[in-house]
């Protein structure tokens, strides 16, 4: 699965989680590769995803709170595991 890393927009970014996700969910890819998706949208484009410690307003909406319980694993996961 081939994703652009560097995100113009917070809405882009939304959508390019969504389908890392939906597309972790639907097996077809692994957890893995979904990790690893996630770790680097969240390197590229950290300004986009929070805004003073919290996901800004435009995730929060285009993503919904499972998507971003996921993202908040992953980033917590590579934060411990560095």
């Amino acid at each position: 699965m081939e994703i652009k890393v560097f995100q113009k927009t917070q809405r882009d970014l939304a959508a390019t989680i969504n389908l890392v996700i939906d597309t972790y969910w639907e097996d077809e890819i692994d957890e893995s590769k979904m990790i690893e998706l996630i770790q680097k949208l969240y390197a590229a484009n950290t300004n986009k995803f929070m805004k003073e410690g919290i996901y800004t307003t435009i995730l929060r909406q285009q993503c919904g709170k499972r998507r971003l319980e996921v993202v908040d694993q992953v980033i917590h996961q590579s934060n411990v595991s560095h």
